[in-house]
């Protein structure tokens, strides 16, 4: 537009000099007329660099960047406010980003940050926690981390006098990081996941600085529908659990395992996935004579799990497998022993807002006992008879929750959970656990979308195989903030 503006003053000029220019005869005239010439040769000439300048400008100016093939950004994901998140895991089994983060010195920005071509994403959550428990079967040891969130084989039984214990704490503190690179039409994606709740025994003690060490979660990244580190078992249907103040809630009643394994997920269609994974086996095993679970570090085959998950606008549905071989070598004593199980588990809404729902799982198995309740049944028993046997205890166990939304800030859940185990004849190990079952309500707050607050009452009770009952009641405040 500038460009034709001063053509055409130029265009004018020149008319303007010409007409005198022609009408008149004067060498004064004619002098003043091919000075005004030159002149307008010079603007002409301007007036063409400065067209060919821009043309070349044009030309060599960046054009948009193509859109990668992928369009998610990294997904980090700080659980809901139990151990886990009520969503997918991440890659072809993608977890939901509650926060994003912003590289020191950097804008800020809805999608993280980029470093060298990666995006970056930093979210997590802070959480403080307090209880107030009851035993009537006597203490827990100090610094347990029965104490920390309940932890079903760590009820008391058997004690003479009820055991009062009052603990605070922000060692579920979490802190997630996400990356995603795009890499020639793939998804490449990883996830690192950090707490201070994993790792009891090693931390600092409560008298002066109640120091807690870092410990590791979960770390593993995808390639399209690979995953390859530690992430939640796949025989596991995280979306099912509830929300609680508690770290996991239906403690003895879920499927509940964090391990290394290679993963490979397949969309079969717009409802259904299935997945397969080859996971880190272990044989967890007792003896007759102590009811102590002990790692036996001698497996030779990973542990194979498969999935089937279906969502459909009525809910989704989860129907797991798991095969593995239980073995014990320690030179004298050595035997080998099938373990398998399946999981049903899912969850339904109950109005079109997503504010209520029912959330279950149901499980059962033999040799399956660290997969479920925190390892309140033991894999295998070592019956030291003729030959030395290897024995799978089978298990049953599940839980059931209703959410109820009150109103978009306001909500609670109800949750039953339960775990049977039966041994083989003969099999029982000297104060192994029979059976736990829990109940427990609770009532969430969130004055804004970033924080909750919630306070929950828990009844729990385990039985031994002599018949003791041990019993616990716990009431628990939980504040988190979500970042």
């Amino acid at each position: 537009m500038a460009f034709t503006k001063r053509l055409a003053l130029t265009a004018l000029l020149a008319g303007t000099a010409l007409v005198p220019g022609m009408a008149q005869a004067q060498t004064a005239r004619e002098v003043e007329l091919e000075t005004r010439l030159k002149a307008l040769e010079a603007a002409v000439q301007d007036l063409r660099g400065e067209l060919n300048a821009a043309r070349a400008t044009a030309a060599t100016a960046p054009q948009p960047a193509t859109p990668a093939t992928s369009t998610s950004a990294p997904t980090a994901v700080a659980s809901a406010p139990n151990d886990l998140h009520p969503t997918a895991p991440m890659g072809p089994t993608a977890p939901t980003a509650l926060a994003e983060a912003k590289a020191p010195g950097a804008a800020p920005s809805t999608d993280g940050f980029k470093v060298a071509g990666t995006t970056v994403k930093l979210n997590g959550f802070i959480k403080t926690w307090a209880s107030v428990s009851r035993y009537s079967g006597g203490n827990i040891a100090p610094e347990s981390v029965g104490r920390d969130f309940y932890f079903p084989s760590m009820t008391p039984v058997g004690g003479r006098n009820e055991g009062n214990s009052v603990e605070a704490h922000a060692k579920q503190t979490r802190i997630v990081l996400g990356t995603e690179t795009p890499i020639a039409g793939h998804t490449l994606k990883g996830l690192l996941e950090v707490d201070f709740q994993v790792v009891p025994g090693t931390q600092g003690n409560q008298r002066v600085v109640n120091g807690y060490n870092p410990g590791l979660r979960r770390a593993f990244f995808t390639f399209d529908d690979w995953l390859f580190g530690q992430e939640w078992t796949n025989f596991q249907y995280i979306g099912a659990l509830p929300e609680t103040t508690d770290f996991i809630g239906p403690s003895e009643g879920t499927v509940f395992v964090r391990q290394a394994q290679i993963r490979y997920t397949r969309k079969l269609n717009d409802t259904l996935s299935l997945s397969v994974a080859a996971e880190n086996p272990e044989t967890a095993s007792t003896s007759l004579v102590s009811a102590t679970i002990v790692e036996n570090a001698d497996d030779r085959l990973p542990d194979v799990t498969a999935r089937l998950n279906y969502k459909t606008a009525f809910g989704e549905f989860s129907l797991a497998g798991l095969a593995r071989q239980l073995t014990i070598d320690t030179g004298a004593l050595k035997d080998s022993a099938t373990g398998w199980g399946v999981s049903f588990a899912g969850k339904v809404p109950l109005d079109a807002k997503g504010r209520s729902d029912i959330r279950f799982m149901v499980t059962h198995g033999d040799g399956i006992g660290r997969y479920v309740g925190l390892d309140l049944a033991p894999d295998a028993v070592f019956v030291p008879v003729v030959g030395a046997r290897l024995y799978t205890p089978s298990l049953t166990a599940g839980f059931a929750a209703l959410k109820l939304g009150w109103t978009d800030k306001l909500r609670s859940t109800f949750i039953g959970s339960v775990q049977s185990i039966d041994y083989p004849t003969g099999g029982e190990p000297v104060g192994a656990s029979d059976s736990a079952w829990s109940a427990s309500a609770n009532l969430f707050y969130s004055p804004i979308k970033n924080i909750d607050l919630g306070v929950e009452f828990r009844h729990a009770e385990r039985e031994l195989v002599d018949g003791q009952v041990g019993k616990m009641d716990r009431g628990e405040l939980a504040a988190r903030y979500s970042f």
